[in-house]
């Protein structure tokens, strides 16, 4: 279950803030500013131009002196920058991985956002847990500058560090981190009170993103979804996708199918987190990586071994067993 937190600004000190979405689920995704001396940075934008400004509105008191003048993009799914229209213009830099640059383009946008009108096992799944989003009315904005590696840049005399974690949940995630103000907004290698989801990998990939995490000097973490957590939570994560990882190669080795290793694996000790079902895209992934010649599955493919396994086990559409909206 996902901790009760409060959805719009929260601050984390050091002039960092957070705008908190609740309750994580899916599509509901955070953003951050980082302010310094006369400019802000914004980390990510939201799935729909609504939830978008909303967001700049509630940030408008703290930008009005510091202005935006930095977006960092963590990734390139469309909840963390289909928003981008909403703040780009003259002025105003938007910087991605290279990665994720090349999978921010209006085809990219178009095929995500057509999701949510198929009539299929697919739409129907995406219209029950994201349903609260109109993804449309988007016009795709692109990074105006892009870097492999990592980045410093200087946001009115502070430093902020862009290190590429990628490929991870996505070809090409980002961890945004202040030193100064010992802060990092991870982008969706953490979902805290939600499974992770891994559509790129492999999981080692998003495992060592949480132990370079973990390494850093740290007072708060910004989650791609979730409320504000610490290390603890950066080690539940990390214990999930260890866990996987491990039963999904047994069920290999033992000649288990994929559909049976996804039927097969116990979730109790995780069952508190929501979103079960991204348990098939996570094995779908291990089992893509010990066997090279399986051909890799688009996120269609991957969507719909959620679908799946969503209806089988009679979820609701927060990803769990019972009732909920």
């Amino acid at each position: 279950m996902i901790p009760s937190y409060s959805n719009g600004p929260h601050d984390l000190g050091g002039d960092c803030h957070a705008w908190l979405l609740p309750d994580g689920h899916w599509g509901e995704s955070n953003t951050g500013l980082i302010r310094g001396d006369g400019e802000s940075l914004l980390v990510d934008t939201h799935l729909d131009l609504a939830h978008t400004t909303q967001m700049l509105a509630a940030f408008s008191p703290l930008t009005a002196g510091h202005p935006i003048r930095t977006v960092v993009n963590t990734h390139s799914d469309g909840d963390h920058w289909f928003g981008n229209q909403l703040v780009a213009g003259p002025g105003v830099d938007i910087i991605a991985s290279a990665a994720a640059a090349e999978l921010m383009t209006p085809t990219g946008a178009m095929e995500l956002a057509k999701l949510w009108h198929r009539e299929d096992q697919v739409g129907d799944f995406v219209r029950s847990v994201a349903g609260g989003f109109a993804p449309s009315g988007i016009t795709a904005t692109p990074p105006t500058h892009t870097f492999s590696g990592s980045l410093e840049l200087n946001i009115g005399g502070r430093q902020v560090r862009l290190t590429e974690v990628g490929p991870a949940h996505t070809p090409g995630d980002v961890l945004v981190y202040v030193p100064d103000a010992k802060v990092v907004f991870t982008g969706d290698i953490l979902f805290i009170g939600a499974a992770p989801l891994v559509w790129e990998g492999p999981l080692s990939r998003c495992i060592a993103a949480c132990d370079e995490i973990l390494d850093l000097e740290l007072v708060a973490i910004v989650p791609g979804h979730g409320p504000v957590t610490d290390k603890a939570g950066v080690q539940r994560v990390r214990d999930y996708l260890a866990y996987v990882e491990a039963e999904a190669t047994k069920r290999f080795e033992a000649g288990l199918s994929m559909e049976e290793a996804i039927a097969s694996i116990d979730l109790g000790a995780f069952a508190d987190m929501a979103e079960h079902e991204r348990i098939a895209a996570n094995v779908l992934n291990r089992y893509q990586e010990l066997d090279p010649t399986r051909p890799r599955a688009d996120r269609l493919e991957q969507f719909a071994h959620m679908a799946d396994f969503h209806r089988a086990a009679g979820l609701n559409s927060h990803g769990t067993i019972g009732e909920g909206a």
